[in-house]
Parts: C-alpha cells; structure tokens; sequence
C-alpha cells in the first residue's frame, strides 16, 4: 500500500504564496507520475498539474499556468505546489495523486491515479 501526505496549506491573502508538499511512502513505492487536484465546495475534483517521476516533464491546467510551479525530489519521494500570486478562486482543498500505470499523454484525469492524499485546506482572502 502506497500513503501520501499532503502539508503546507493554509490561509493567505491574494497575491500571497505557499508551498505544498506530498511525501509519499509505503512498500517499494514505485511511480510514473504524481498530479496535483483540487476540489473547491459544491465543484468537481479538478486537474491542476502533473509530473512524471522519470525526467521530471510538467503539465499545466491553464488556469493556474505561470503561477504554480510543479517539482520533485525522487530521493525522498515527494512532490511540491509552489503556489504563487494566488486568486480567491483558488480556494480549495487540493489533492496529491501518485499514478502507477505508464500514460502516453498526459495524466488529466482523476480515475488515471492510483492512491491519492487526504488533501491540504488552501484559502485565499480578498
């Protein structure tokens, strides 16, 4: 079994930054790629960024391109959201996800990811 645990959420004001951190572990953990969600109250579980453990290449949503940053250290199995110039909109609960099965594309959707974290609370005031 494979556990991931998100860190580093909090309350700040727009414009503000934070770092969010999923450390992942468990028996021979051994991924492809790990991806960011994000769930705000009464939305869908939405996609916000992705990275393959081998290489390390990216992927965006658009509507948080040029603000957060996705990043990984494999030496210690975990997975960081720079997350800066924040909008009020990006008020959520966000999500890690490790994905252990090989994609040719990239990895969007939420039932493409194996195991996911007990998300990180991030608020945004105005």
């Amino acid at each position: 079994q494979v556990q991931l645990v998100e860190s580093g959420g909090g309350l700040v004001q727009t414009g503000g930054s934070l770092r969010l951190s999923c450390a992942a572990s468990g028996r021979t953990f051994s991924g492809y790629a790990m991806g960011w969600f994000r769930q705000a109250p009464g939305k869908e579980r939405e996609f916000v960024a992705t990275i393959r453990w081998a290489g390390g290449s990216t992927y965006y949503s658009d509507s948080v391109k040029g603000r957060f940053t996705i990043s990984r250290d494999n030496a210690n199995n975990t997975v960081y959201l720079q997350v800066n110039s924040l909008k009020p909109e990006d008020t959520a609960v966000y999500y890690c996800a490790a994905a252990t099965r090989y994609s040719s594309g990239w990895l969007i959707a939420p039932e493409s990811y194996d195991y996911w974290g007990q998300g990180t609370q991030v608020t945004v005031s105005s």
